[in-house]
């Protein structure tokens, strides 16, 4: 019987100590809530990593294949992605393994919390909150990318107010951008009165902790002092899915999160997280993810680049 052990597939959790200004990193300045990097390939750097910052990616060179979180895809010159706290990631190029390549990647990494504690009483910045709740589940911009590396540049040659002036510019760019699609397999629409968000959240959390047990929308909607029709309504409007389809997305969520972290066997993964038929496990994941449980657990191998276990 093949258990739930881990094989070593954990990101790495990146610190400030691994910060070494020799790999492309800014000296850190402790009064900075903002650091540039930029770097070519090969380099440490692209491995399956975390950290506890925001990050604005920008590829400048070479194509390969992009791992955020549970989503696998592809990326060319002009890839502009956001990822939030602690969501995985990884450029693997793929053009030429032996190619040396000095400016691959341009990189700003800045922290969450004061934003969201100077959003709360800022009423400008409260429009940046929506980008950093989508960022939560990595976010890819399209034709953004000559914007962001100007952008950029500015940032990595200005210092101090002038630089976080250059950075709110480029955020507010962001937030307003309207082309872009999330890597996540789970959507959640923005709320701007705080009961609604709350009870949005409420249902949210409770779906997401009990996604591997068997319960019907009305079940569930009773739970929630609604109506099934009212339920059916609010849901689709809060998360832009239906019940069932978001109920699928969040199993298939959790199904690659399995079969990226552990040795458990795909038909034991499908009852898992709560399908209770494999058939439909295989063709939802297919739906969901363009691909099947085996092949993804395959690609996904290809998230530690050189250091595959």
């Amino acid at each position: 019987m093949v258990s739930l052990r881990q094989r070593a597939r954990e990101p790495e959790l990146e610190h400030d100590m691994g910060r070494d200004p020799t790999l492309g990193y800014e000296p850190h300045e402790s009064h900075s809530s903002l650091r540039y990097l930029e770097h070519g390939i090969p380099t440490p750097l692209v491995r399956w990593h975390q950290h506890e910052e925001c990050e604005l990616h920008l590829i400048v060179q070479t194509r390969g294949k992009l791992f955020v979180g549970d989503y696998i895809g592809h990326f060319e010159p002009g890839n502009l992605v956001l990822t939030g706290p602690r969501l995985p990631h990884n450029w693997i190029s793929g053009d030429n393994p032996d190619e040396v390549v000095h400016l691959r990647d341009m990189v700003l990494q800045f922290s969450e919390a004061p934003l969201r504690q100077v959003g709360s009483e800022v009423g400008e910045l409260q429009a940046v909150l929506p980008l950093l709740e989508r960022a939560r589940h990595g976010i890819e911009f399209f034709d953004m990318s000559e914007m962001a590396r100007d952008a950029l540049v500015r940032i990595k040659h200005s210092h101090g107010l002038a630089r976080f002036g250059e950075f709110l510019m480029l955020l507010d760019k962001l937030a307003q951008c309207t082309d872009y699609r999330l890597l996540s397999t789970v959507q959640m629409q923005s709320y701007d009165d705080d009961a609604s968000l709350a009870q949005v959240s409420g249902i949210v959390s409770f779906l997401t902790d009990h996604s591997a047990e068997q319960f019907t929308m009305a079940e569930v909607s009773a739970r929630f002092n609604m109506t099934e029709s009212q339920f059916s309504r609010y849901f689709r409007r809060a998360t832009g899915n239906t019940f069932t389809d978001f109920m699928n997305r969040l199993r298939i969520n959790r199904a690659c999160q399995l079969l990226m972290e552990t040795d458990r066997y795909i038909n034991n993964v499908c009852y898992d997280v709560g399908f209770n038929n494999v058939a439909n496990f295989n063709r939802r994941f297919m739906q969901i993810k363009g691909m099947t449980p085996k092949d993804f657990r395959r690609q996904a191998e290809a998230r530690f680049g050189s250091k595959n276990p």
